[in-house]
């Protein structure tokens, strides 16, 4: 059964999002990252403004398959743009991904926004009632220890 874990209190989602990216890159982990189409822009560039010693080769969800299997990260609107297989999905949306089923893992970075912590407590309650396992992990309890 899919993991879903929630990484709650991100001060900067997509900041937060390019250091997960780059550790996920490094482990040799396939990741499929899912957010709306402006999310999805933004983080593409923060990406590439890594300094070179940081970079995580990536691309769009509407790159070629050939591509998309040879980057460890892939970005896209949605599951169906992912045409390969991939081991974590990333969501930076408002809502639980179609497909999320397909993942072994399944993270949900949460802002300190409040809204943005309302609609993850739709999300839980989602996975939750689907009897899903859920991990919770504090960043703002990280940056204190």
């Amino acid at each position: 059964m899919t993991e879903i874990a929630f990484h709650f209190g991100a001060a900067d989602k997509l900041a937060y999002a390019c250091r997960l990216l780059r550790k996920a890159a490094g482990s040799g982990a396939n990741v499929l990252v899912v957010g709306d189409s402006a999310t999805i822009s933004q983080l593409d560039a923060d990406l590439w403004a890594l300094s070179s010693t940081d970079f995580v080769p990536h691309c769009q969800g509407s790159a070629e398959a050939s591509l998309q299997k040879q980057a460890a990260i892939v970005l896209a609107t949605s599951v169906e743009e992912s045409r390969g297989v991939r081991d974590v999905l990333v969501n930076l949306g408002n809502v639980v991904p179609e497909g999320f089923e397909a993942f072994n893992r399944v993270i949900e970075v949460v802002s300190t926004d409040g809204a943005d912590r309302d609609l993850a407590r739709g999300r839980w309650k989602l996975y939750a009632g689907r009897s899903y396992s859920i991990s919770r992990h504090d960043l703002a309890l990280k940056r204190t220890e």
